[in-house]
């Protein structure tokens, strides 16, 4: 697999399926498998049954992961979806840039 160019943090928008449009904030990346939970995307529901730690039980609702080529980064100075570029710095360290305004991305 390629190197993931989302991290967790990162803001991100959704560009398909059946979230296309909603905006948040990746809870997790799982590079190994190329997939992300993005914060109120992909809901899914969960029954569970009732526990010592969760008497009653009941039907819990959650991000499911979805592919990281289905988001795509915002940019924190623009606000805009953009593709990520790299660069290497003076210093020797590599970071990733916004490929519509240049910015250094955290």
């Amino acid at each position: 697999m390629g190197r993931m160019n989302v991290r967790r943090g990162d803001k991100v928008v959704v560009i398909t399926g059946k979230d296309v449009g909603k905006r948040g904030k990746i809870i997790e990346a799982i590079p190994d498998r190329n997939k992300v939970i993005v914060e109120g995307v992909n809901v899914v529901k969960r029954h569970s049954r009732p526990t010592r730690k969760l008497p009653q039980g009941g039907i819990q609702e959650k991000e499911a992961p979805i592919d990281a080529s289905n988001v795509v980064l915002l940019c924190g100075r623009c606000h805009k979806p953009t593709r990520v570029g790299w660069r290497n710095l003076d210093d020797g360290t590599k970071v990733r840039v916004c490929k519509k305004c240049g910015e250094a991305l955290q």
